[in-house]
Formats: C-alpha cells, sequence, structure tokens
C-alpha cells in the first residue's frame, strides 16, 4: 500500500545524498573554491563634455583635415645612376646636406654597373591633371620617377622641371584621370604658433607600412635661413651659384622624417602653406625642429619650371647683409631690422639707384626685415617687374623705383643614364643557359637544360618587383612564349612595349615550386 509519507522521505534521503555526493566531486574539483565577483567597469565620462569640446573640435578638425588632403599626397620612388650615386660628376646626385634627411634603401647586394641606387620621398598633386610638386633633392640626379597614389598605382614620371636654388621641382604624371589636388594658400599669411600638419607618404616600393604620415604642430618660427642650399651649391658649383640660393624655411615642431621630404604643410583650412623640406638634426631623424619652404615661393618657381623648364631668377644687383644692432645706431635706423647694402653690383639695374651703405626695409609696401626675407619677395616677382624699395639714406627714409633684371643662372640640367636598346635589361635580367656544370652547381639534375636567371640587376624594374629573391630559378614561360634558351628570352621580350606588363614564370626544379611575378617594361 502507497505510503506518502514513506516516499517524502525517500525523496528527501536520495536529494541529501546526491547534494552529498556533488558536493564532494565538486571539492575534488575545486569548485568550491572562493570566487570573486566580476568587477563593475565604469564607462561614463570622467570630464563634462563642455569641459574638452574646444580640443574635441580641434581633433576632429584634424581627422577632417587629413581625410580631405591625404588622396593628394604621393610617394616618390627614384632611380639614381651608380656614378650619380658614388659621386658628383655633372649628372646629380643627393646633397651632402640633405642626405640625414633623405630616404634610402640598401639590402647589401653589390649594385649592377648599369642599375643604380634606389631612394624616395614624398610629394603632392597640385593639379587635377597630374602635376605635382617635390624636392629637388627628392628627384635630382634621377634616371627614373616613380609616382604611387593613394590607390597603390603608380606612374613613371616625367620631371619638368628641377630648382636647386630653393630645392623645389615639379613632376608630371599622366593617369589617364582627373586626380585629387591640393590648394594653395598664403604662406606670408601664416603666423608663429599656428596650427599646421605635415603630411608625408614615406613607404618604399610596394611597401604601405608607412604610408601617409600625418603629424601636427605649430609655426615655431618664420625666415629661418639654414645655409643648407648654400653650403652644397657652394661645394658644387662655387659661390658665385651658392649667392642666389634662397633659404627663408618656415619653421615647425611638427615631426618630420626621412621620406616626408617633399610633403605638404597644410593648414587648419587644408590648404598648403609650404613643402616639407629640411629637420634639424645630429642624428638624421626628428628632433623637434622642422622645415619647410614657403608655398608662395615655391609656387613662383613652380610656374616658371611649367613655363620654361627652369626658373628665370629676377635680380636686383647688390651684395646685402641683415641689419645688426651696431647698424641700427650707426645709421639712425627706427628699429634693428633691415638689409644693409654692402655693395652695387656693376652693370645692374640697382646702379644709379641704390648705393653702399644703403638699408632696404620695404619692398613694395611690405616690411622687409632680414636677407632671406628680401631674397625670397624678389624671387616671388619676375625679371623686369618694376619695385618700390623703401631705404633709409644718411638717416632719411627715401623710396626708390627699379627695375629688375635676370640673374646669370647657370641651371645644371639632369643628366639621364643612356637608354640600352636590349629589353632584358631594361627589365633587368640577366639569365643563362642551364649547362651541365651549371646544373651541378645548383645541384639540379644534369638534363635539366633550359634557362635559369643569372642575376636580377639592383635598382631594375625586375629587381622592384623582387625577382632579385629568384636568382638561380629556372625561367620557363614569359608572357605566353615558353622559354627553352636565351634566344626565346630575348624574342619574348622584344615584343613587349614599353609600359607593358610582363608575366614572368619561374621555378625552382629542386622542390618543384613555381612562382608568376608581373613586372612592367620600362620606358
Amino acid at each position: 500500500m502507497y505510503d506518502p509519507l514513506k516516499a517524502k522521505a525517500k525523496v528527501v534521503l536520495y536529494s541529501v545524498i546526491a547534494f552529498t555526493m556533488g558536493l564532494g566531486l565538486a571539492s575534488g574539483f575545486g569548485w568550491t573554491d572562493v570566487s570573486h565577483a566580476m568587477p563593475v567597469i565604469d564607462e561614463r565620462p570622467q570630464v563634462l563634455p563642455a569641459a574638452v569640446k574646444p580640443a574635441r573640435d580641434l581633433s576632429d578638425a584634424f581627422v577632417s583635415l587629413a581625410d580631405a588632403v591625404t588622396p593628394a599626397v604621393v610617394r616618390l620612388e627614384t632611380r639614381r645612376p651608380v656614378r650619380a650615386a658614388r659621386g658628383f660628376d655633372g649628372g646629380g646626385q643627393v646633397p651632402d646636406a640633405f642626405r640625414q634627411f633623405f630616404d634610402g634603401q640598401e639590402d647589401g647586394r653589390e649594385p649592377a654597373p648599369q642599375q643604380g641606387q634606389i631612394s624616395g620621398g614624398s610629394g603632392f598633386i597640385f593639379s587635377e591633371d597630374g602635376y605635382i610638386l617635390t624636392n629637388n633633392h627628392v628627384v635630382e640626379g634621377a634616371d627614373e620617377v616613380r609616382v604611387y597614389l593613394s590607390d597603390r598605382r603608380y606612374f613613371i614620371a616625367d620631371v619638368i622641371g628641377a630648382d636647386p636654388y630653393t630645392d623645389v621641382a615639379v613632376v608630371k604624371i599622366d593617369a589617364g584621370e582627373r586626380l585629387p589636388a591640393m590648394s594653395f594658400g598664403d604662406s606670408d599669411e601664416v603666423r608663429v604658433g599656428e596650427w599646421v600638419v605635415a603630411i608625408g607618404n614615406p613607404g618604399f616600393g610596394a611597401s604601405t607600412q608607412l604610408d601617409y604620415t600625418v603629424t601636427a604642430g605649430i609655426i615655431s618660427a618664420r625666415g629661418r635661413g639654414l645655409r643648407l642650399l648654400q653650403r652644397d651649391l657652394q661645394t658644387r658649383f662655387g659661390s658665385e651659384a651658392a649667392a642666389f640660393a634662397i633659404e627663408d624655411f618656415i619653421q615647425t615642431d611638427a615631426v618630420i622624417n626621412p621620406g616626408n621630404s617633399g610633403g605638404p604643410m597644410v593648414n587648419l583650412d587644408g590648404q598648403v602653406v609650404g613643402i616639407n623640406s629640411a629637420i634639424a638634426s645630429s642624428t638624421g631623424f626628428y628632433q623637434g625642429y622642422g622645415f619647410a619652404i614657403p608655398i608662395n615661393l615655391a609656387r613662383r618657381v613652380m610656374q616658371d619650371l611649367v613655363e620654361f623648364g627652369s626658373v628665370r631668377r629676377p635680380l636686383i644687383g647688390v651684395r646685402i647683409v641683415d641689419v645688426a644692432a651696431e647698424d641700427a645706431e650707426a645709421y639712425g635706423l627706427p628699429t634693428v631690422s633691415g638689409v644693409l647694402v654692402q655693395d652695387v653690383t656693376d652693370g645692374g639695374p640697382a646702379v644709379g639707384v641704390l648705393q653702399g651703405e644703403d638699408v632696404i626695409v620695404a619692398l613694395d609696401g611690405e616690411p622687409v626685415g632680414y636677407v632671406a626675407e628680401l631674397q625670397a619677395k624678389i624671387a616671388e616677382r619676375h625679371p623686369g617687374d618694376r619695385v618700390e624699395l623703401s631705404v633709409f639714406r644718411d638717416g632719411r627714409a627715401r623710396t626708390m623705383t627699379l627695375r629688375l633684371d635676370e640673374a646669370p643662372i647657370n641651371e645644371e640640367r639632369t643628366v639621364l643614364m643612356a637608354d640600352t636598346d636590349l629589353a632584358e635589361e631594361r627589365l633587368g635580367l640577366n639569365v643563362e643557359p642551364i649547362t651541365a656544370e651549371v646544373a651541378a652547381q645548383l645541384d639540379l639534375p644534369s638534363t635539366e637544360g633550359g634557362v635559369l636567371i643569372a642575376r636580377v640587376a639592383r635598382g631594375s624594374a625586375a629587381d622592384r618587383r623582387g625577382l632579385g629573391a629568384y636568382e638561380g630559378w629556372k625561367l620557363t614561360r614569359i608572357n605566353d612564349t615558353p622559354i627553352s634558351t636565351t634566344q626565346d628570352v630575348r624574342e619574348a621580350l622584344d615584343r613587349v612595349s614599353a609600359g607593358e606588363i610582363v608575366s614572368v614564370h619561374v621555378l625552382d626544379p629542386r622542390v618543384d615550386d613555381s612562382r608568376v611575378i608581373n613586372v612592367r617594361m620600362p620606358r
């Protein structure tokens, strides 16, 4: 007979037994150790939004600025002949004064005689049809300049002109479409303390690890004369050439490092106010000082380079120095500011207008405080322009007018490496037949036959696409042509026009590993 009390007792007994056994098992597994409660994460703002709104607005401005201008910033990759890379011989090289912040690459391989050194820098598109501003020291002496866009496409650029006296150069690419372009600001209007952004694209070759470096800072000073260009021109061309160097740099604390040369310095309106050019450093890397070429000067130089291929430099025809405190006292100047005329050049435009010990204090109504400032303002004019000079002479202010002449600058043209007629040399491939001796050296089957890649020239198109890693591999096919002999290689490449893609098929017969590398035939 069913007894409800006994049934309940059994349920209770079984439950106690199950609990006791479960507790024992849990103790054995450590499940009953002391546990900790999940900490509560506080995600509330610790500062009132209104208190940080100005900083947040500035941050948003930087973000918007970077989004707007970086598509027009490009990376330049240049190849220089070995003769230019090893020493100046009239063909141009990276000036010694700029080596500390000029980006290059060394991988330990001995350069081939017909190839050269690969280096890089930055630039920016200022015209939708492909005109690009950069530094002269980025492209000087190069026999090939590649321009990489933000979408990773690249184009071979034409060097329209370069000016070593201002470190400005213009190159052009033909992309077959309208390109994003930057707008120019007024560098004469920048103020010390004003926020600016320095942008560079220092990645190298196909690498994108350092693409689009954006740094922010303020204008630290204006009118910095570093004498970098003067020293370089003095060494290469003599004192007469060095006298025409124009160094009126904008100083900033925005980070400018190797590879950023030629990139834009922009204001908060997204307008270019300078071209990143140099850093003051004992190591070649950023230590707090960066310098940019004022865009007003660069724009004037650009116009001449595009129109004439070289710069027509205006000339007053005087030797000048900065005014010192003693000069100001001696000549009765109201402030320690201006440019002291030391001498007037015979036959120059200043003869009969200026004389020694005149102090120039303004040009066309714009104050002039030092030599570099006057040089930069004159450089923004054209030969033949008339200018009005405010001058202190014999303790009295005077106004003189003179017509600018053209400086007799002997432009050093870039010497390009002579083109080769052999397609395999232009591509950078050196091939040889796989003989029995070669097969033995490479531990290949003695009956292998065919053609192998003996060497890839340093700095060549093939090298830049990574074919150097396949030296000693068998060359099996070029485009659709099977390769059995070195003559097959020559004939296959001779059918490829400049600018077309060459598909190079290689094989490592020791492990049956194959690759295909696509290379653009140089022009």
